[in-house]
This record gives C-alpha cells, structure tokens and sequence, in this order.
C-alpha cells in the first residue's frame, strides 16, 4: 500500500516551492490566495534568500503547508494514497491532501496555530531538547522523575527523541540522560515547549478555531500523532487535532502502525527528506520517495 507523509516545521529553505510557483499555474493561483489569505506576500519570503525571515514561525508554518499541500494538488494522478501522515505541523496538510477540509481553510488554521503558538511561546518560555541512543522508556521514565515541566515530546525513530518543558527541568534532564546513558542531550534552538502542557494557553484558542472549520470524511485513513492510529471519523479527526499541541507526536509508533496495516511504499510530499530518513530507521526494508 502507498502511504503518503508530510514534513512539519524546520524543513523549509530559501527557494522553496519556487519551481512549482513558475511551472504550475494551479500552483501560481493557490500561492496567490495565500498571499490574499494571509495579508502579507509569503511568495517574497519563500522564493527569496534570507533564511532568517523564513523561520519566524508566522512565516514558516504557512510557507511549510503551502509546499506540501500545492506539490499534493500538482502530482494529480500520481497523488494516490491509501494512507497518509503528517509530523506535527505536516498533518495539517495531510488532512488538505486527504479532502479533510478546504485548502483555504486548512491555511487559517495554520497562521492561527502559528501565531498562538507564538503567543504561548511569549507568555510561558520553555524550549526543547533531542535525545539520541536511548531507548524511549528510559527516557520517559528518567523525565517523570524530574520536578517541573518536561516529556517526551516527539517520538521521531528508534534511539531518537526530543523531550519539551520547562527551561530548568530541560537542563536538568538533559543531565540526568546523559548520565542514563544518552549519546548526546542537546538543547534545540527552538523558541517554546512545543507539545507539551505548556501550549495549553495555544491549544485553546487554536480550538475555537478548529470548532468552527468543516470536516468531511477523508479519502484514505489520516494516521494521526496523537493516537498513532487510522482515522476517518470527521469529529474524531477534529478533537486529535485540537490535543496535537499538547501531545506527543508519535511518529515512530505511527509509522509502524502504517506498515502493520499495510504501507509498504512512502512518499514525502513537501520539503526536504527529513521523514524519509526517519521512516528509514524504523523499517530499512521500506521504499521511499520524495513526490514530485
């Protein structure tokens, strides 16, 4: 089966989605929605030279979504899947891939998680940090030990996780794990706690949002990070995506469910090839591809 997957926040780059914009008048037409959609020219940011402005997060989820979503719509009948997913941000664009909701909707959800999450971010600091060569339950159990804020946060592949909390908690875990064994504990430049308890201030004002959007009935199942399982239930899809922010994303367990249900084929559709690399080190039997 053909799983379809989508790449979430840190894969964009200078340059990006450029090709579609001149090759695809589809692509021409939705780049200039959302530049309508959004109120500033994204276009300018995404197609220019400045790294810096293309990771203000106002900026960097929409222009994330956007590569995806428009290369999804572009690949026409070479866009079949049976499944899809999405890592964090990217499952907002596997929701639009999978006729969840509206290309225009699904991009005010995302400036509206982009800027609460921000707002989070400015109310309660926090950060994140990776956690490399430990299995996942001496992770877990070592951060429950620790007073404050700090879990696992993404579940990215075996041996590879990223804990999210409070600043203090997040260095004294990083301590303890490097102490329990952890080939490196590295503190993330990121700007907050990103699923964790500490978005709750997001995950509300991003629900009113999410309330207020139609859901359809998707065309495959959407596997979802909350619960790392096939999803069609409109209503199910809505509350999974409204706990996203402050959940786990758990993508290794996702990925495995996609192979125990049958995928034996993933295409990344967006930037980059962070996910083919991860779905890699979960299965190296699987084949992947970048859609294009």
């Amino acid at each position: 089966m053909k799983a379809y997957v989508f790449p979430g926040q840190g894969a964009q780059f200078p340059g990006m989605a450029k090709d579609l914009f001149e090759n695809y008048d589809l692509a021409k037409k939705r780049f200039e929605q959302a530049n309508e959609i959004l109120g500033f020219f994204i276009t300018d940011v995404m197609f220019g030279d400045d790294p810096k402005a293309l990771k203000q997060t106002q900026v960097t989820q929409p222009a994330i979504f956007l590569h995806a979503t428009i290369l999804s719509e572009v690949m026409g009948d070479r866009f079949q899947p049976e499944m899809v997913a999405g890592h964090s941000l990217g499952e907002f664009s596997a929701l639009v891939a999978a006729g969840v909701f509206a290309f225009e909707d699904g991009l005010r959800l995302v400036q509206e998680r982009a800027l609460a999450m921000q707002a989070a971010c400015d109310e309660v600091p926090g950060t994140m940090a990776a956690i490399l060569g430990l299995e996942d339950e001496v992770v877990e159990s070592v951060c429950k030990e620790i007073s404050g804020v700090v879990l696992p946060a993404n579940y990215n592949c075996p041996g590879q996780l990223v804990i999210s909390g409070a600043k203090e908690a997040i260095d004294i875990a990083c301590t303890a794990l490097s102490e329990a064994g952890a080939r490196r504990a590295l503190v993330l430049p990121v700007g907050g706690a990103f699923h964790s308890p500490l978005m709750e201030p997001a995950k509300a004002r991003l629900a009113k949002a999410i309330e207020n959007t139609s859901f359809s009935t998707p065309s495959c199942p959407v596997y979802q990070n909350v619960c790392a399982t096939g999803v069609s239930h409109p209503e199910t899809l809505k509350t999974n995506l409204i706990d996203q922010l402050t959940a786990p994303v758990r993508w290794t367990q996702t990925v495995q469910q996609m192979i125990a249900d049958g995928a034996t084929h993933f295409t990344e559709v967006g930037p980059g090839k962070v996910l083919q690399g991860l779905v890699k080190k979960i299965d190296r039997s699987l084949e992947t591809a970048s859609g294009n």
